[in-house]
């Protein structure tokens, strides 16, 4: 007798932060927490899996998890691959991206950990099993709005703390270079824009920060659907491009591939679900560019993530946002520890949120 979906939960946690620095803005208002939204589901035979929406915009991801992705998945087979796919086309006049698609995410991060625990079994071995037992990890700093000050000693704090790759999220080259400084010429660097300048003023800004040998720029131009502009400006700068945590199905990635625009791919398992991250990083590293999973999560798209990157071929690190939590999820069951993390060896995800959690919600 098959086991289904049961029930279909979300729960919205607001845990407040410290980066060491003012607020930093996110959608033009003062960021002071990190919002998570859990989706937990549960099965027929009481099995509990649990997955993560994006948290952008949650309300509306929430409402529409609640009435129009809910009736369609419940009762579903939980061993179903095809649903996400059957769902995302019957909904498709709602959206190839968005609310929609990452509520339907949410639930295919949960059936995977359902799979897993069904089976007894870590999801990396519903993968293929593990290539590597633990995965780096690198610093995800916040924005500090330019302040090299900011920049320069929070750099500091994460070499301190174990981290041996930084990213910023900074739009000048005094903050750069301040970063490099800081870190000397052996730690990789990366420089995410979140999509800061049109074209030509991307050429101006790359060729400024050229010097300060970048592992990546991640998406450096607006709008990031313009793939060949983002292909010149790799070709012109010769500076490794990253780019992707925007797309939301697996064709936009393949058609980054394809226009030499990127040398590193970027799905995110809370927009497009771990589904469709493994086939990407699948495909993506048979044409020579490298999946790095966008990551800066702190529930199960986090632990999602790490049994991709456990499992998939090439070797790449795991994204963490620089910052101390009220309470971080999973700290004591699979922390994160001198810059590394142990690859979970439980059935399912590995772990589960715990309850403590619940006093953040929303």
């Amino acid at each position: 007798m098959a086991i289904t979906i049961n029930k279909i939960e979300a729960v919205a946690l607001r845990i407040p932060f410290n980066h060491w620095a003012p607020s930093p803005l996110f959608g033009g208002q003062p960021r002071t927490t990190i919002d998570t939204v859990l989706v937990k589901v549960t099965a027929s035979d009481g099995t509990v899996g649990w997955g993560q929406i994006y948290s952008g915009g949650w309300q509306a991801a929430i409402a529409a998890l609640h009435d129009w992705v809910t009736p369609l998945v419940q009762g579903a087979d939980v061993n179903d691959t095809l649903l996400q796919e059957r769902v995302e086309r019957i909904l498709q006049n709602l959206g190839r991206s968005g609310p929609v698609i990452h509520a339907i995410s949410g639930i295919d991060i949960a059936l995977w950990d359902i799979r897993g625990k069904i089976a007894g079994v870590p999801v990396h071995a519903l993968l293929g099993g593990h290539k590597r037992q633990r995965i780096q990890v690198y610093a995800s700093l916040l924005q500090y709005g330019g302040s090299v000050e900011h920049v320069s000693r929070n750099v500091e704090r994460a070499l301190k703390r174990g981290y041996r790759q930084i990213k910023l999220h900074e739009r000048t080259a005094d903050t750069v270079f301040a970063a490099r400084n800081v870190a000397g010429a052996d730690i990789p660097i990366m420089l995410d824009t979140n999509c800061a300048w049109l074209p030509e003023s991307a050429k101006v800004a790359a060729a400024e920060i050229k010097p300060a040998n970048l592992l990546w720029l991640e998406e450096p131009i607006w709008p990031p659907e313009d793939l060949t502009s983002l292909a010149e400006l790799r070709k012109e700068t010769g500076i490794p491009m990253a780019t992707g945590e925007n797309a939301s199905n697996e064709l936009e990635f393949y058609a980054m591939v394809r226009a030499g625009a990127a040398d590193y791919i970027q799905p995110s398992a809370t927009k497009v679900g771990l589904t469709a991250l493994w086939r990407v990083c699948q495909e993506v590293e048979t044409t020579g560019a490298t999946c790095v999973p966008h990551a800066p999560y702190f529930g199960p798209g986090y632990l999602a993530s790490l049994h991709v990157l456990a499992a998939k071929q090439r070797e790449s690190a795991l994204e963490r946002f620089f910052c101390d939590l009220a309470q971080t999820p999973y700290d004591t069951t699979i922390p994160i520890a001198d810059g590394w993390v142990q690859v979970p060896e439980g059935p399912g995800l590995g772990a589960d949120p715990e309850p403590d959690l619940w006093r953040f919600k929303a």
